[in-house]
C-alpha cells in the first residue's frame, strides 16, 4: 500500500509537471535565432539581432500573434560553424521553438539547416546567400538574394559600369560563401566576354598577410580585382593593396557589409564597391521608416545591411504564422513557401520554388570614407 501510494503521488507530480511545462510552452510563440554575436563575424550577428528585435517590438507592440506575445530566444554560436549546430539542436529541444531565425553566414547555415529539416521546424535564413543553403529540404528557406544574381549583379557593374575588361579574383578557398560567389561571378564575366587574368585564394580566419597574392595579381594588370570575403579580410586586402601600389577598384559583395570595414580598411577602400542588400541613404520611405526606428532604439546608430535582413527575416517569419493561423512546424512552412511581394524593408519579397527570396540588389560605392547608394538591380 505504502508502495502503491509513492508511485502514484510520483505519477501525479510528473503529470503536473508535464502540465506545467506544456502551459509555459504554449503561452507565448518562441522563435530562435542563432547569430555570431562574437567571435570573427561577430558585427553579422550582432547587426542582425538588433534588427529581430526592432521588428519583435513593432510586432508585439500591434498586438498578440493568434492570441500570444511573441518572444526570440537568440543563441550565440561564436562564429563557428559546430557551435551553429549545437546552438540550433539547444533552441529545437530545450527550448522548443515553433521556428528558428539564422544564420547570416552561408557556411553555419549549411551546418545548421539538416537540423532543422530532420526536425520540421522551418528555418529562414536572414543573410545566407550560398545557393547550397535551401537545398537541404523544404523546411528551409531564405530572405535574401543568392549568390548567383550578386555574382551576376557584381560581375554586370564591374564590366558595364566601371568598363573592366580584365579581372583578377582573390577569395577565402575554405569558405562556401567566397567561393559560391567568385564562380559565379566568372560565369557572369565569361559571357559578358571579360579576361580573368588570375584566380588566386587565402584562407579566411588564419590568414592576414595577401602580399603574395596581391603581388601576383599586380603583375597580371587587371583593370578590376574581385574579393568576394567577408569585411574582416577585405578591409586589410584593401590597405595591403594600395601599399603595394594596386589604384584599382576592389569589387565585392555583401560580406563586406559592417561599421567595422571602414575601421579596418580606411582611405584604402575609397573608389571600391559591394553588392548589398541596401544602403542607408537610400531615398525609398520603407528604408528610411526602417532607418529612423533603429535609430530611435539604438542610440543614433546607422543600421548595416545585416540589421535590415534580421528585420525583415522577423517580420516575414511572423506574416508566415499568422498566415498558416499555427505555430506547427508544417503549417509554417507551407505559409512561407506561399509567399508573394512581401513588403520588406529592403524591398519587396517573393519566395521561389526553391525556397529563396527574389528581390532587388543594391550597389554600394565608397568615398571620402563613406558608404553611398549607386544603383538598385531587380532580380528580372
Amino acid at each position: 500500500m505504502r508502495l502503491s501510494v509513492v508511485v502514484s503521488l510520483v505519477a501525479a507530480m510528473v503529470v503536473a509537471a508535464g502540465c506545467k511545462k506544456n502551459q509555459q510552452e504554449t503561452s507565448e510563440i518562441r522563435i530562435g535565432h542563432v547569430a555570431s554575436k562574437t567571435g570573427d563575424t561577430a558585427t553579422f550577428g550582432t547587426s542582425a539581432d538588433k534588427g529581430i528585435r526592432l521588428a519583435l517590438d513593432q510586432i508585439n507592440q500591434a498586438g498578440p500573434v493568434l492570441g500570444k506575445p511573441v518572444t526570440v530566444i537568440t543563441e550565440d554560436d561564436r562564429s563557428l560553424n559546430d557551435e551553429a549546430k549545437t546552438a540550433t539542436e539547444k533552441l529545437i529541444n530545450r527550448d522548443h521553438v515553433c521556428a528558428i531565425l539564422g544564420e547570416i553566414a552561408s557556411s553555419r547555415s549549411i551546418a545548421m539547416a539538416p537540423i532543422c529539416q530532420d526536425a520540421k521546424i522551418p528555418m529562414l535564413s536572414p543573410g545566407s546567400t550560398n545557393v547550397k543553403v535551401t537545398t537541404a529540404g523544404d523546411y528551409i528557406f531564405r530572405a535574401c538574394f543568392t549568390d548567383e544574381f550578386q555574382g551576376r549583379a557584381m560581375a554586370d557593374f564591374a564590366i558595364k559600369t566601371l568598363k573592366a575588361k580584365k579581372y583578377a579574383v582573390l577569395y577565402a578557398a575554405n569558405s562556401d560563401y567566397s567561393v559560391g560567389l567568385k564562380d559565379f561571378f566568372e560565369q557572369a564575366a565569361d559571357k559578358l566576354g571579360a579576361q580573368k587574368t588570375l584566380d588566386t585564394s587565402y584562407s579566411e580566419k588564419a590568414d592576414n598577410d595577401f602580399r603574395s597574392q596581391l603581388t601576383k595579381i599586380r603583375d597580371t594588370n587587371p583593370d578590376v580585382i574581385i574579393v568576394p570575403g567577408y569585411y574582416t579580410e577585405a578591409g586589410q586586402i584593401a590597405r595591403q593593396a594600395r601599399e603595394l601600389g594596386i589604384t584599382v577598384p576592389l569589387v565585392g559583395g555583401d560580406g563586406w557589409d559592417s561599421d567595422q570595414l571602414l575601421k579596418i580598411g580606411g582611405d584604402a577602400l575609397n573608389g571600391c564597391y559591394f553588392a548589398n542588400h541596401y544602403a542607408p541613404d537610400e531615398n525609398r520611405p520603407a528604408v528610411q521608416e526602417f532607418v529612423n526606428g533603429f535609430k530611435a532604439k539604438y542610440n543614433g546608430e546607422v543600421p548595416d545591411a545585416m540589421a535590415i535582413l534580421g528585420y525583415d527575416a522577423m517580420k516575414l517569419m511572423v506574416d508566415a504564422i499568422k498566415r498558416a493561423g499555427s505555430t506547427d512546424g508544417a503549417k509554417i512552412r507551407d505559409a512561407l513557401a506561399a509567399t508573394k511581394n512581401f513588403p520588406g524593408a529592403a524591398g519587396t519579397i517573393t519566395i521561389d520554388q526553391n525556397r529563396n527570396a527574389k528581390k532587388p540588389i543594391v550597389i554600394v560605392g565608397i568615398k571620402d570614407g563613406k558608404l553611398h547608394f549607386v544603383a538598385s538591380v531587380n532580380p528580372d
